[in-house]
């Protein structure tokens, strides 16, 4: 009991460190970014209005509660790895199995997020908890982790849930799996929220990543708020007939193709490749 005890106590500092430094790192570099950019964020925002003070501040505050469950609501991982529910896998990572494992968590969260994301919708449930979220008709990307405690535990509930799964398809998770899969979520999730398209003219009438949501498409779901529920896919939207009718020309409308001098598009392109670099590196320390 002693040691069961000590891992609680570890995990609760290490989940609370991580989740705080990926979101303040994730969040920070993308704020940043946007404003080092000023004229080119300002020409693709997707909303007219934009967030003041207060919303930020109303952000910022409740994903420090956010942080909190998610490390209380993750007990259970240990918990369940302690009565040999869960399995982690160790020594040489088998390649193959590794990358099936990171993509069909991946799909398997989008899935999960956006049928949660339906329920929390419904009448009771969206007075209940999830329209604290919905605070932030023109999200920023200090909107990522905005949630009620309720809503925060739904979200930190499919790392558990999934892990125990994993151990019995795959007879264990790689905690690198685990790993790129959360720095792959933050990443996704502040772009989502970032209040300005930061994907490419033609995007979603692309055969070949048409499926991959983009900014317009969350930010859409913030605006009108019945549709778009997805996550990282159009795939559930599309299936379900809940994708917004006008979401590619609203897309179109913000997207437009904007001419950059070879040096401008050279500084943005480095800086959202080191907005990735940041974020994987802080989470690997």
């Amino acid at each position: 009991m002693p040691g069961l005890f000590n891992d609680i106590i570890d995990h609760m500092i290490g989940a609370f460190t991580f989740d705080l430094g990926r979101y303040l790192i994730a969040a920070g570099a993308l704020s940043f970014i946007l404003w080092a950019f000023g004229k080119w964020s300002e020409a693709r925002r997707i909303q007219s209005r934009q967030a003041g003070f207060a919303d930020y501040k109303r952000e910022f505050l409740s994903s420090m509660r956010t942080v909190v469950v998610f490390g209380l609501t993750t007990i259970s991982t240990v918990l369940l790895e302690a009565s040999g529910w869960i399995t982690v896998m160790t020594g040489e990572i088998i390649w193959p199995l590794f990358v099936v494992q990171l993509l069909a968590m991946i799909v398997a969260h989008d899935a999960y997020f956006y049928w949660m994301h339906r329920w929390l919708h419904t009448k009771t449930m969206f007075r209940f908890s999830h329209l604290h979220h919905h605070k932030s008709r023109t999200p920023t990307p200090w909107a990522a982790y905005s949630f009620s405690s309720f809503e925060a535990m739904t979200e930190a509930a499919f790392v558990p849930i999934y892990v125990f799964a994993a151990s019995i398809l795959f007879d264990g998770m790689y905690p690198f799996a685990i790993f790129l899969f959360l720095a792959h979520m933050i990443v996704r999730n502040v772009m989502g929220h970032a209040g300005v398209e930061l994907f490419p003219a033609g995007w979603t009438r692309n055969k070949f990543v048409g499926w991959i949501t983009t900014t317009t498409h969350h930010d859409l779901h913030h605006s009108q708020g019945n549709s778009n529920f997805g996550l990282y896919f159009t795939w559930w939207d599309r299936m379900m007939g809940t994708e917004h009718s006008d979401y590619e020309a609203r897309f179109d409308a913000v997207a437009k193709p904007i001419q950059l001098s070879v040096g401008a598009a050279a500084n943005i392109s480095i800086a959202a490749f080191s907005l990735l670099a940041v974020v994987t590196t802080a989470n690997l320390i």
